[in-house]
């Protein structure tokens, strides 16, 4: 995953979307299971008629399965003889051939230094909820959850608040082995919309596996009165996975959007970024 791109070879970065619904996640997997990654790099040597090369996409955010996304952004490295010969008709070939709950919404040449996981600045996630006595309109059932009892948004705006800030979110992340559980969140707030639907909403500059999804659940149980609007944090500061807390199904989840520095920023953001990262000593959360 490196920020130099090989000789002969130009980084094209992709904007993309797609509905997570039938895929078993972003990430290419063993035993045929359809994935987002592997539907792209199948339809671009396709539409490129490159046989059997591999074409690697290095990707913002690693989706589980379920999880959806509307602002996906990934890179991937094509020869300089491929991107010359298909630039122009790219985008229209890959709309041609990619199924229809994955698109590609743009492809242009990466700016120097740029790496789609590693130069991100942050990561903005939407979870939804859908409160009503009826259940979730059929038409969104696979985009929002539905919770059979009422939810108090404002405790949980309040609750979500209480979790802003650079912490060690081992208490809602699924460990794994020698990666870091310290992350920053820059917002983390509730809504309802005019029908209905909460949403749950959060940036941060990077997020922990299942972490989202854990939050959202601590939130939940709050909304509904199971809990005080000050046990997430309390759950935080313990710094250890707490067995009321659920990591909620993911059709709920959306990747909404990722943003980048400026252009000659780009390098220096991901060295930043693989930088292992520690709390102030006496810290704590």
């Amino acid at each position: 995953m490196s920020d130099e791109v090989e000789a002969g070879f130009v980084r094209v970065r992709l904007d993309l979307s797609y509905d997570g619904t039938a895929f078993s996640g972003w990430a290419k997997q063993a035993g045929g299971r359809r994935t987002v990654q592997g539907e792209i790099e199948d339809a671009l040597r396709t539409v490129t008629r490159s046989g059997e090369a591999m074409y690697e996409l290095t990707v913002a955010g690693r989706t589980d399965a379920g999880v959806h996304a509307r602002g996906q952004v990934a890179h991937v490295d094509l020869p300089v003889s491929i991107w010359a010969e298909h630039q122009e008709k790219l985008l229209k070939r890959l709309a041609g051939r990619l199924p229809k709950d994955v698109r590609v919404w743009r492809v242009a040449e990466a700016p120097e230094g740029f790496n789609a996981r590693f130069a991100a600045l942050w990561r903005r996630y939407v979870y939804r909820v859908g409160d009503r006595p009826g259940g979730v309109d059929p038409l969104l059932r696979n985009h929002v959850l539905w919770h059979d009892w009422e939810l108090d948004v404002d405790v949980m705006d309040a609750a979500a608040k209480s979790l802003v800030g650079e912490h060690d979110f081992a208490a809602y992340a699924k460990k794994r082995e020698g990666a870091t559980t310290i992350r920053e969140i820059l917002d983390f707030g509730v809504r309802r919309r005019g029908d209905g639907v909460v949403e749950i909403e959060v940036r941060a500059d990077a997020f922990c596996h299942n972490q989202v999804r854990s939050m959202v659940g601590a939130l939940v149980f709050v909304g509904d009165g199971h809990r005080g609007a000050e046990w997430p944090r309390k759950v935080l500061d313990a710094g250890v996975r707490d067995s009321a807390v659920h990591v909620v199904r993911p059709h709920g989840l959306t990747l909404e959007e990722v943003a980048y520095p400026a252009d000659e920023l780009l390098g220096a953001r991901s060295k930043e970024a693989r930088n292992r990262r520690s709390l102030p000593s006496g810290g704590g959360s």
